[in-house]
């Protein structure tokens, strides 16, 4: 198997850490963007495999951010999980309208978060 990229997006220094760890121990790559912003160019230029995308940052918030993924043509394709603290039922029914594939409320389940991984890469 191909190592696949993943592109965690998060404003919090600890939760990136977190899911870089569990990632990393599965041999996945990982690349990381601290807001909306960066998780575009980021994707432009790295290429990513799937994006682990929070909701709660500054300036462009992770809605925002999925809905320019989509909007964009060069990274489009690239799925998006939201990995969100933010977990009542209509938050995950907005995040997937938004085009997101999944949503995981944190703190995340390693072994939740690796399957849906692997139901999209």
């Amino acid at each position: 198997m191909a190592i696949k990229k993943i592109l965690i997006v998060d404003d919090s220094p600890t939760e990136r850490h977190i899911l870089a760890k569990i990632l990393t121990r599965n041999s996945y790559h990982v690349i990381m963007a601290e807001n909306g912003e960066q998780a575009l160019a980021k994707a432009r230029e790295d290429k990513p495999d799937l994006v682990l995308m929070d909701v709660v940052m500054p300036g462009i918030n992770g809605f925002q951010a999925t809905r320019l993924f989509l909007k964009d043509r060069s990274v489009r394709d690239i799925p998006i999980i939201i990995c969100s603290t933010k977990g009542q039922e209509i938050d995950r029914i907005w995040g997937l309208r938004q085009g997101a594939r999944d949503y995981v409320v944190k703190p995340v389940d390693a072994a939740e978060l690796l399957q849906k991984i692997s139901q999209l890469i």
